[in-house]
Formats: C-alpha cells, structure tokens, sequence
C-alpha cells in the first residue's frame, strides 16, 4: 500500500527531474553524433559525400526547453542528423570531411559521453540505494 505508492511517487520524481531528463537526451545525442562520426570517417575518400552531424534544431530545442523549465517535454525530443552546413568542401572531389576535425569531435564526444553515463549512473544507483534501504 503506503511503501508502494511512496516508493512509485519517488521513481517517478527521479525520472521526472530536469537534470536526469537532459542529462538522458544529451546521451541520446552523444550516441547519434557517433554514428554521424562513424559515417563521416567511413566516407573519408567517397568523392561527393557531404559530412554529417547532430542537427542544430535539436540543440535549440533543447536549450530552449531548459530556459522555460519545460522538463517534461525534453523527453519528447529526438535527436537527428543532418548535413553540416558550416562545413567547407575541402578537396575537388566535393567531400568536405577533414581527418583531423573528426578525431578532435570523436574525443570530445566521447569525454561528453563518459561524463553523461556517469551522471545517469549515479542518479540510477541512488534510486537502486533507496528501493533496497541501502544507507551507503
């Protein structure tokens, strides 16, 4: 009865909170923009590829949702590709991905990542820590 509907409200409060629910749709983009560095990198040589990346209206989104406060509706958000507009052809063949730029964006990618699944580890341990009573 009580426990249940107690510990129900509590889960449902850790997975309600701002920081979880952006820290979980920064994940979920950190993991596509991956991909599109994966793609990029296996079309390194094909003449006319165009280099991908994590769409800007994501970011915009997201960034506005966390200004108003609107957590609930960050959960909604799907993050998606979308050719880099910013990004100059590099060889006259019409490919504009650069090496160099990519290896950079992997390792920040994956610091941001590591960073991401920590955060997201630590909220679900302390959820696991109050489910079972654990003090420590």
């Amino acid at each position: 009865g009580t426990v249940v509907a107690v510990s129900r409200s509590m889960i449902e409060g850790i997975f309600a909170d701002g920081n979880y629910q952006t820290a979980k749709a920064l994940l979920d983009a950190s993991a596509l923009r991956h991909k599109a560095f994966a793609s990029n990198l296996a079309n390194l040589e094909t003449p006319g590829y165009r280099r991908v990346e994590l769409s800007r209206s994501f970011e915009e989104q997201l960034i506005s949702h966390v200004e108003r406060g609107e957590f609930e509706r960050i959960s909604q958000l799907k993050p998606t590709l979308s050719e880099d507009p910013n990004s100059s052809a590099v060889r006259p063949d019409g490919n504009n991905v650069e090496l160099d730029n990519e290896l950079v964006e992997i390792g920040r990618n994956s610091l941001e990542h590591e960073v991401l699944t920590r955060f997201l580890s630590g909220s679900l341990n302390l959820l696991k820590k109050a489910i079972t009573g654990q003090s420590t």
